[in-house]
């Protein structure tokens, strides 16, 4: 008779690349049930996330009659809502690792500071005040919900990243029930209860993630698969067939000598500018060009949607072809859409128009979808994803430039140029993704014809 099994002993690996691994324990050991909990709880947090900046796009038509605000104010109010959520995400992710803070602390706090940006927004039209209690504390709140579910999905994923994409694209179409809404029920007259609503709904869907969301040891690694054999084989991986790994992990500092980084960061300010320039200005466009409140809000909301339901074909399309070209591709459809949408919006192609924001949507989702296997592939750091952070950040000056930027050239020169430029941008982020090389390894160039030596 065979006695008790005895659970294999807890260990740590290296792979081929010197990565380390802690292997021999379970999910359902370390958590008494399934790692799907943490995706689930997570993706139910995102959902309510995006409110802030999808939703104020839907809100911007509006917040000029209940509030008086010009449309540069309004724009502002966005701009500074991305600065601080997209710069959140990486000082969160620091201090979590740095002292070991659980994530229903960073959750509940995020959900706090959300819930009261969206009770101001509807309860105050003082500019200032919504700017600080919106702007700033309801896009550090975001940010904290944002960076956390990521951060603990990518732990207790690290052999399945196309889960964080699918993560982050619960940040898009999550907002798509709320953009309907508001383009029905958000007037100047019910605006103060409806974001009330809105804000509790992020408290009780942000709060229940946060009694789920727990952190696996670090550098844990799934017992049913083979880290060794997942870093170089392509069966195992799928991955490595069209994206080849870091030479190493690097730092965050030594991330930032390497020339490949500006690039990164660069590319993904071009494309950031570009998507929140569509998302704040879409729905006024629309607007100003004669149709009503309620088609703009079934733009945005067609926007919303593409960027975050297409993020898992773009993941399987990023595995099968290279990440690097699918964004590259998705930006050159971005560059695309803003054109479609200029034209269309111009000449009343409210068919066209959809396409466009479709198209546009798409480019973005494949972008920040995308994004954390582009940092892995050049810099080879995952866990938490805190050097994702850095260029995620990268949206704040996006937003500065496709929003509070964007907004005094509206009001100056119309909505032409400023879609000739965003194309323009897009298809910049295009070319700085084509030109990325990752750090340390050396380019090798093919034999050529020895030329003949010169006679004596």
């Amino acid at each position: 008779m065979s006695g008790p099994s005895v659970a294999p002993p807890v260990r740590e690996i290296r792979d081929f690349y010197g990565r380390r691994y802690r292997v021999g324990e379970t999910d359902r050991e370390l958590l008494g049930r399934s790692r799907a909990w943490m995706l689930w709880a997570a993706w139910s947090a995102m959902l309510v996330a995006s409110v802030g900046q999808y939703g104020y796009g839907a809100l911007m038509p509006v917040l000029g009659a209940s509030h008086g605000w010009t449309l540069a104010q309004s724009g502002w109010v966005l701009a500074v809502w991305i600065l601080c959520q997209s710069g959140t995400v990486y000082p969160a992710a620091r201090l979590r690792s740095r002292f070991g803070l659980a994530p229903a602390a960073t959750m509940l706090a995020g959900a706090a500071l959300c819930a009261t940006g969206l009770v101001t927004l509807g309860g105050s039209s003082g500019f200032m005040v919504v700017l600080l209690n919106h702007g700033v504390l309801g896009g550090i709140g975001a940010g904290l919900i944002y960076g956390t579910c990521l951060g603990v999905v990518a732990k207790w994923y690290p052999e399945r990243p196309a889960r964080t994409a699918f993560v982050s694209g619960a940040f898009a179409y999550g907002a798509i029930p709320f953009v309907v809404l508001a383009g029905r029920f958000a007037g100047p007259g019910s605006l103060e209860l409806f974001l009330g609503a809105a804000g509790a709904a992020v408290v009780v869907l942000v709060g229940a993630a946060a009694l789920v969301l727990r952190d696996p040891p670090e550098f844990w690694w799934p017992a049913h698969v083979d880290p060794r054999a997942w870093a170089l084989d392509k069966s195992v991986n799928p991955g490595l067939r069209g994206n080849r790994p870091a030479i190493r992990r690097y730092s965050a500092a030594e991330m930032l000598r390497c020339p490949a980084s500006g690039l990164l960061y660069l590319a993904v300010t071009c494309a950031a500018a570009v998507i929140l320039f569509d998302i704040a200005y879409l729905a006024v466009f629309v607007t100003g060009n004669g149709w009503g409140p309620g088609f703009g809000a079934a733009a945005l909301a067609v926007l919303a949607a593409a960027s975050g339901v297409t993020r898992t074909a773009e993941g399987w399309a990023g595995d099968r072809f290279g990440r690097r070209r699918v964004v590259r591709v998705a930006l050159y459809g971005g560059g695309l859409a803003q054109v479609i949408l200029l034209l269309a919006g111009e000449h009343g192609l409210a068919p066209l128009l959809l396409v466009g924001a479709g198209l546009a949507g798409a480019g973005a989702g494949a972008c920040y979808g995308l994004l954390p296997g582009l940092v892995e592939g050049h810099f080879g750091e995952r866990p938490g994803l805190p050097n994702f952070g850095v260029f995620y950040g990268a949206k704040a000056v996006g937003g500065l430039l496709g929003v509070a930027l964007a907004g005094h050239v509206v009001g100056s020169e119309g909505y032409a140029l400023a879609f000739v430029v965003a194309a323009a941008l897009s298809l910049t982020g295009a070319g700085l993704v084509r030109l990325l090389r990752q750090p340390g390894r050396p380019r090798l160039t093919l034999p050529g014809v020895a030329e003949p030596a010169l006679s004596r």
